[in-house]
């Protein structure tokens, strides 16, 4: 029996944030911004089990956090590495091959029940799963001189967002083949699928643009405005 797991990845230096600590651990309203997002694959009746990957010097903080909020579908907790993707294969390497991961990045900690809900459904059907929004702004190409060589047709683009979502089996298959190409480089999970297995079909479900990434100190206020409405 396959199990459907939520791999919660929190093991970004948040660099770009200009914060002393990562981040997923910045207080929002008495919590951390990881504990928002946990507690929504924890309320999800589809989730079975949860694994936090985080850096391994806030191990023992995860821990803690854990135990506080006494969430009882975390299974594990495990160090990622330096890079997105070393993070996606601790985690992938703890599943057997029928199992589901869906992968969301603690710092979306607006991911909705309707998202998680038909990222699941979703999986029933296809092996690998994206989710995403409509592009709002024209996407622009520009060549090496920073002058626009393409502008893509905007009606057919999307924002990527999280989760993604696959059969392990799929996931850890892309993955074999990637790190055998000695000018591999991504930040991104689909990206490895669509890349390395061409003939396996990614399908995007839905997103909504409330479910952002909390990357520059700008979006802090706007996740605060949208915590602050529940």
């Amino acid at each position: 029996m396959s199990k459907v797991i939520g791999v919660i990845l929190a093991g970004g230096s948040g660099d770009r944030f200009g914060a002393v600590k990562p981040k997923q651990f910045t207080d929002v309203f008495g919590r951390t911004v990881i504990e928002y997002t946990v507690d929504a694959f924890e309320q999800n009746e589809g989730i079975e089990e949860i694994v936090i990957v985080t850096r391994a010097d806030y191990i023992s903080w995860v821990n803690e956090i854990v135990h506080k909020n006494k969430w009882r579908k975390v299974r594990h907790v495990v160090p990622g590495g330096k890079e997105r993707y070393h993070s996606t294969l601790a985690a992938v390497d703890l599943y057997s091959d029928e199992d589901k991961l869906i992968i969301h990045d603690a710092v979306r900690p607006l991911v909705s029940q309707r998202i998680i809900d038909d990222c699941i459904a979703a999986l029933d059907k296809y092996n690998a799963v994206d989710v995403a929004v409509k592009a709002v702004d024209t996407i622009i190409q520009v060549d090496e001189n920073e002058c626009i060589c393409g502008v893509p047709y905007r009606p057919m683009l999307r924002n990527g967002q999280t989760p993604q979502c696959f059969r392990r089996a799929t996931i850890r298959r892309a993955y074999e083949i990637a790190l055998q190409d000695p000018g591999f480089k991504t930040t991104d999970d689909c990206g490895v699928v669509f890349k390395y297995l061409p003939d396996e079909p990614v399908y995007v479900v839905e997103g909504e643009y409330r479910n952002l990434k909390l990357t520059n100190p700008e979006d802090l206020v706007i996740l605060k405005h949208y915590l602050g409405e529940r």
